[in-house]
């Protein structure tokens, strides 16, 4: 199986990089994209933090905070993925 790359499919299954690929433009795109992902989850936090220690925070802008880090969480999670099985395993394979 290839790499998994950072969006799914149409049918909303994960999708992957044919092996062999691993250098061409679509896993250029995919490296970006996780990066900009990361970008994003650190802004999202950084804004978390400023909203948990406002004690007036409203119902809603706690709600907001919470959908963004779960968004980021679950994008972080695939990058960490698709990363950590690109890693060789203890018996040294690539």
């Amino acid at each position: 199986m290839g790499r998994l790359l950072p969006w799914t499919g149409d049918d909303g299954q994960p999708a992957f990089l044919a092996p062999g690929s691993e250098n061409g433009a679509l896993a250029r795109l995919a490296d970006s994209l996780e990066q900009s992902q990361l970008q994003d989850a650190s802004v999202v936090f950084d804004h978390a933090v400023s909203v948990l220690e406002n004690d007036s925070a409203s119902a809603v802008e706690l709600r907001f905070v919470a959908e963004r880090l779960s968004e980021c969480l679950f994008n972080a999670m695939r990058v960490a993925d698709s990363r950590g099985a690109r890693l060789p395993n203890a018996e040294g394979d690539a």
